[in-house]
């Protein structure tokens, strides 16, 4: 078949590998000049199986309460006249109930397990490197309250597979020497030894290259104006480059990967999802030797902000700020991610070198993505990871490409469009992984 791709991200350049593999004739769209350029340029570099609980919780409640007001909050809300923020919001609270924290827990640990290994098995095939580290993730907690809700949600996550264990404050600073530095109480936290790391953005452009060799074509600098809808199917995409004319695209089947701005792009034809921006923040240091920067990767979870090595850089990414379609640097925002370094890592690296970077993350209310066949039988949608794009990237297009040739994944997911599979009642914890 032909395939056409919107989005040369992590999700649309997983999607163009796994297609392509299965032999269909794949084009990909972007408006960037080359692969990865967007939300998927400076995340925090995690493959985090272990960072599964959503943000909405049972626990989220109180703290976006105790957060309004703070410039610097870890989750931000500015609130807006927009239908689509409020609705969101709504959606989120409900989210928040037990029931649906420990259904969205299952769902992500399934993905991410199901990720993770299909990353691996790309990796074997392909030698492909990415400054990937296989050190695992260490999740630390700075109060016995938030260090009994990570217990809680690691002892959840082990149910469905991940191997998240509670560790001692002891443990924590064998793991990571660096932790001895820190002017931060640390009172213990939980570790996933499978869990991984490495740079996305080298990872997509790299994917990107070999998809290119295996025939895949790529329109970059190409702005796709809208999908045209003929007889309950999609005939067509218009798309313009640079300053030519509009022309029309067309395949016989469409892929939406357009991050946040898939719900844009789908509104026009009447397909809502609940998928909205968060703005996170990343900043990326250089380590000069002697510096006592971490090699473990890191997860901060009363700052909401995750730590990864990536060769001779540091970075540190997270926090979320609902504001639209808002890609304005705010400074202060940045400057609290450096303090917390700062504090938790006087002698990372050079500080004075710090990089600031912004995207946004396409955010469903309970973090679970958009995956699968929408309600017009040829548009597919892969979108809506939120925070775990990277670490669900590979699972997701691999999925993907089976449902478009008419197979059912041997993942327990919900996907879209295909009826009596991963309901969404929660479903029966399953054994350990072997991984």
């Amino acid at each position: 078949m032909r395939i056409l791709i919107l989005g040369s991200g992590l999700l649309g350049t997983t999607s163009a590998w796994y297609l392509a593999a299965r032999g269909h004739e794949v084009t990909v769209v972007d408006r960037q000049p080359g692969a990865g350029l967007e939300t998927s340029y400076a995340n925090g570099g995690q493959i985090s199986v272990s960072h599964a609980e959503p943000w909405a919780n049972p626990h989220a409640p109180a703290q976006v309460l105790r957060w309004l007001g703070r410039e610097d909050a870890p989750l931000l809300f500015r609130f807006r006249a927009d239908p689509a923020q409020w609705a969101w919001g709504l959606r989120f609270l409900f989210e928040c109930l037990p029931s649906r924290t420990r259904h969205n827990i299952a769902q992500l640990v399934n993905l991410g397990i199901y990720s993770r290994s299909a990353l691996q098995a790309l990796r074997r095939e392909t030698g492909i490197t990415y400054d990937h580290l296989e050190r695992g993730i260490l999740h630390f907690y700075t109060t016995q309250e938030s260090l009994d809700a990570g217990i809680e949600a690691a002892e959840t996550m082990r149910e469905y597979g991940c191997d998240s264990e509670p560790i001692s404050r002891e443990e924590c600073f064998r793991l990571e020497p660096a932790l001895a530095d820190t002017t931060v109480p640390i009172v213990g936290g939980t570790f996933t030894p499978t869990d991984e790391s490495g740079n996305a953005h080298v990872f997509t452009q790299k994917l990107a290259a070999l998809c290119a060799q295996r025939g895949v074509r790529y329109e970059y600098g190409t702005q796709v104006a809208g999908l045209r809808r003929e007889g309950g199917r999609i005939a067509g995409v218009t798309v313009r480059t640079g300053t030519g004319p509009e022309r029309e695209l067309k395949a016989d089947v469409y892929v939406v990967a357009l991050g946040s701005y898939s719900p844009l792009m789908l509104r026009p034809l009447g397909i809502s999802i609940p998928v909205y921006p968060a703005k996170g923040y990343s900043v990326t240091m250089p380590v000069r030797p002697g510096d006592r920067a971490p090699v473990v990767s890191l997860t901060d979870d009363e700052h909401k902000l995750v730590f990864s090595r990536l060769g001779d850089q540091l970075r540190i990414a997270g926090t979320a700020e609902l504001n639209g379609y808002n890609t304005e640097i705010n400074e202060v925002r940045c400057e609290a991610i450096v303090r917390r370094v700062q504090a938790l890592f006087p002698q990372a690296g050079d500080f004075s070198q710090s990089r600031y970077w912004t995207g946004l993350r396409p955010a469903t209310p309970g973090n679970v993505p958009c995956i699968g066949r929408s309600r017009i039988p040829n548009l597919y949608l892969n979108t809506g990871h939120g925070t775990l794009g990277w670490t669900h990237s590979c699972g997701s297009g691999k999925a993907l490409a089976e449902l478009i040739d008419g197979r059912t994944p041997e993942v327990d997911f919900a996907f879209m469009g295909l009826e009596g599979h991963a309901s969404h009642a929660v479903p029966a914890p399953r054994a350990r992984d072997a991984h």
